[in-house]
């Protein structure tokens, strides 16, 4: 039997902003496509009421969780199965974590204001953790190496990377990313379906107000 995977992020904000909704679904799609089936993709701590956009719950592979991860997994047992990517962790994650753990739990997290700093707090419930590397990723991409690793074994520096990569609407108009990217064949980043369209339209916007 294929070993099953769970794939989490808590979302902690009521509503669901352009940004992370195209990043959920290349998630979901991925975890559907790439796992044959047998995983999944969580979004955790929902609250009452959040209304999944069908993009998101036409995907088997997705599912909608309104208790949060220490309710879930707040034994020893299940604990210790969940791995927490953490920037803080001591280990980086490698191909042999595929045997410790079932969950990845990840901190593409939003929410209150000021913001809570759920790592450190899942980090202190005592949720093992690994790093990604020192570059920040977004939520999406730190998924795809995290599968990239567990599910295709690679090792974090054979992994193909882009750093910060100037995305050129024209010749007059570009926008530097302030992530790390996995590079597709072609050398380009990969990004969630749209998400170009989007930074093009809000071009006049900071990142920070697409989410």
């Amino acid at each position: 039997m294929p070993e099953r995977k769970t794939y989490i992020v808590e979302h902690l904000d009521p509503e669901l902003g352009q940004w992370s909704e195209l990043e959920y679904a290349a998630i979901a799609r991925e975890t559907q496509e790439r796992g044959g089936g047998n995983n999944t993709f969580m979004l955790s701590s929902l609250p009452a009421g959040f209304g999944v956009p069908e993009r998101l719950s036409e995907i088997p592979a997705f599912r909608a969780e309104t208790r949060g991860v220490e309710d879930m997994y707040g034994t020893e047992e299940l604990k210790g199965r969940v791995c927490l990517l953490d920037p803080q962790a001591e280990k980086d994650l490698n191909p042999d974590d595929k045997r410790e753990f079932d969950v990845f739990l990840f901190g593409g997290i939003l929410g209150d204001d000021p913001p809570r700093d759920r790592t450190s707090e899942l980090r202190k419930k005592g949720f093992k953790g690994r790093r990604l590397g020192p570059v920040q990723m977004t939520t999406d991409t730190a998924v795809r190496v995290t599968r990239m690793v567990v599910e295709e074994q690679f090792t974090l520096n054979k992994i193909p990377y882009t750093d910060f990569p100037e995305l050129k609407f024209n010749e007059h108009e570009s926008t530097q990313m302030p992530f790390r990217y996995v590079k597709d064949d072609d050398g380009n980043p990969i990004m969630p379906e749209g998400m170009v369209d989007l930074i093009k339209k809000d071009a006049d916007k900071s990142i920070d107000d697409l989410f």
